[in-house]
């Protein structure tokens, strides 16, 4: 089904691989919506992915080239694609990659550089990705359960979503700020004291009340130490009243796209008024107390946050806000 709407949208000239299809397919129908000329000096170009055309590496003989494996070379099939003559960026840092890619995109419009920017985020299921969070014991075999007391683990999932960044006119959704810090606690393990996401929020958040916020979509993964690290740290952050909820449970943990999705999704959710269940949640899993949501309900409140964790203590917060 991939490779028939990839074709049918992109009418390729070349072979790609599956996460590129879906790369090109995801940047193509958001660029045509968006209305803007890909092609432009003044668009810019952001690849955020974890993993990119790992599968290769198993493939000898793929016939691809050595360079189809490097990130970089993925980002400028992106720009190619388009014909659009700038350098694209490419961010790769763990699971914060969507919202680091988001940050950048804000800076380059912020700056002058560009006045539209494409940001995508890819990821496909692998063997190599399921094999690494088998060895960490942290797969579950059923649906995952954010912030649930009867989570086993993530599920991993497969995505590629788009995001069409423009200069802010002060209408619509606008993302205000975002922040990244890393407090190095662990390769693979959060800090129990939440301190690189308390950091991220305290610097996102500023002043801002904390009753103004309608809800935080979190990174909420399912597996033990991330939910309650997020738990920590949103209480740190005078967050503990703030509706949380996680989209992991609806399709899986997307590694490098899922910043950039659930973004999307928490943005559509903000436009529509409403806040998102947590599926998956049933009875209280951490401790601190949280105030997970378990119904969609309506709001009219005008911020919402977007929070990622990930590998090597990196953490992210994004600050988004409607303006109608």
């Amino acid at each position: 089904k991939l490779q028939d709407a990839f074709e049918k949208q992109c009418k390729p000239s070349q072979k790609y691989t599956e996460p590129e299809q879906a790369m090109l397919l995801s940047a193509s129908l958001a660029v045509a919506e968006a209305g803007i000329n890909p092609a432009s000096v003044r668009t810019g170009f952001v690849l955020s992915s974890t993993k990119g055309n790992i599968e290769l590496l198993g493939i000898p003989d793929h016939g691809l080239g050595t360079e189809r494996i490097h990130l970089w070379h993925t980002a400028g099939l992106l720009a190619a694609h388009f014909n659009n003559p700038n350098l694209p960026l490419t961010v790769t840092n763990a699971c914060i990659s969507g919202a680091a890619a988001q940050i950048a995109a804000l800076k380059m419009l912020e700056n002058g550089l560009y006045d539209h920017v494409v940001v995508t985020g890819v990821d496909m299921a692998s063997d190599f990705i399921v094999a690494g969070f088998q060895s960490f014991k942290s797969l579950d075999p059923e649906r995952c359960r954010p912030f649930d007391a009867r989570r086993k683990g993530l599920n991993i999932g497969e995505a590629a979503a788009t995001i069409v960044f423009g200069k802010a006119d002060g209408k619509g959704i606008s993302l205000t700020r975002g922040n990244v810090r890393n407090d190095a606690n662990h390769i693979s393990g959060p800090s129990r004291t939440g301190e690189g996401l308390f950091r991220a929020l305290s610097r996102t958040l500023e002043d801002l009340p904390r009753d103004e916020i309608a809800f935080i979509c979190a990174h909420g993964t399912a597996t033990s130490f991330n939910d309650q690290m997020e738990a920590i740290a949103f209480t740190r952050a005078g967050l503990q009243h703030t509706p949380v909820f996680s989209l992991k449970a609806h399709f899986g943990h997307t590694m490098g796209a899922a910043g950039v999705l659930e973004s999307i999704i928490s943005m559509k959710a903000l436009e529509d008024g409403i806040i998102l269940p947590s599926l998956g949640y049933e009875e209280p899993g951490i401790e601190g107390g949280l105030n997970i949501s378990t119904a969609t309900v309506h709001t009219n409140k005008r911020y919402i946050i977007k929070t990622l964790s990930g590998f090597g203590g990196c953490n992210a917060a994004l600050l988004y806000q409607t303006h109608s």
